[in-house]
């Protein structure tokens, strides 16, 4: 037999099917699906590798590193009512203050208000802008030279006046925040301003936001671990800070507050109030519900609850009920 007649016959004869080599891989034959994604089937393979393979942070940050391309801006950035920033007219004195008492190396600055932004202040600039004029007494110096205008800058001169200001990126909520972090590396440029489809500033993203949300949070030697006070009153109440997380609370007064209607789309306890109420409520107020409680708002401002006072509705029944409104109804402000 001549070799053709070999290879028309080798040709002609059934392969054996090849076995998918994976859980998922067999799963999906079985049941007759398509083939998933390679990005699906690099998931599978984290999942299903040994232990000693990939270590649980390295599978973490793999899985994360996947998970980037669903991550919007939205979703990492800084909100507004958290944005710390400083107006072009405040005076050095204060920008250094500021500088001491934030804890940022970058500020952005606005005109009149955070939707009209003008730029950032990095701390390395502003210390540079104090240290090589001799005019602010420290360094060496005989003064002005020819040339330059008489007036003495002090510590009482506005920022505006330095010409110190950076540029930052814009963004919108829903850009990828792969692609931000694409364009910060690009430009050289570490903050963004979030910008809403009317223009106003929505929240800021830093290339931190956006790294934490590969390998988790990323903390310096100037973080401090706050945790939102969460406590007894003594009196069968409990005072929590609104930003106190659902969990947190629920913990702590006994009463599974994610189970609330409200709560399907809000992280923190203040979050619930607020989205029971349909706005913001005032400080002073006491609102009845969600829930069997009552909740003092002790402290806000007009875009955000800051502190609450919650009783439980068990705990009011042996003392005299304060006024209140049930949440859907007219809201009463208390002095």
């Amino acid at each position: 037999m001549s070799d053709r007649e070999n290879g028309e016959r080798a040709a002609e004869a059934p392969r054996p099917a090849e076995q998918p080599a994976g859980l998922f891989e067999r799963v999906r034959a079985m049941f007759g699906l398509t083939s998933a994604s390679v990005r699906d089937d690099i998931e599978d393979a984290i999942d299903e590798s040994v232990g000693a393979e990939f270590t649980p942070q390295e599978r973490a940050i793999l899985k994360n590193v996947l998970a980037l391309h669903d991550v919007k801006v939205a979703d990492v950035m800084v909100p507004r009512a958290d944005i710390v920033a400083l107006a072009s007219d405040t005076p050095l004195r204060d920008v250094l203050d500021l500088f001491r008492t934030a804890g940022h190396s970058r500020l952005p600055v606005y005109e009149e208000t955070l939707d009209d932004p003008r730029g950032m202040i990095h701390i390395r600039d502003f210390v540079v802008f104090l240290a090589s004029d001799p005019r602010f007494g420290l360094t060496s110096g005989a003064g002005p030279t020819a040339g330059e205008p008489p007036a003495r800058l002090s510590l009482d001169t506005p920022l505006s006046a330095a010409c110190i200001l950076r540029p930052v990126l814009y963004a919108p909520p829903s850009m990828p925040a792969l692609d931000l972090l694409l364009k910060m590396q690009a430009s050289r440029t570490h903050m963004a301003l979030v910008i809403d489809e009317y223009g106003g500033t929505d929240g800021l993203v830093s290339i931190e936001d956006v790294m934490e949300a590969i390998v988790g949070d990323i903390e310096d030697e100037h973080d401090e671990a706050e945790a939102p006070e969460l406590h007894p009153s003594g009196d069968g109440a409990f005072i929590v800070e609104a930003r106190a997380g659902l969990e947190e609370v629920s913990a702590v007064v006994g009463f599974d507050f994610a189970s609330l209607l409200d709560a399907e789309e809000v992280d923190t306890i203040g979050g619930l109030v607020t989205a029971s109420a349909g706005r913001v409520p005032g400080r002073g107020e006491i609102l009845r519900g969600p829930g069997e409680f009552e909740y003092e708002v002790l402290d806000a401002d007009p875009r955000r609850i800051k502190r609450l006072k919650i009783w439980p509705l068990a705990a009011r029944s042996g003392k005299e009920a304060s006024p209140s409104t049930p949440l859907g109804g007219e809201l009463r402000r208390y002095p």
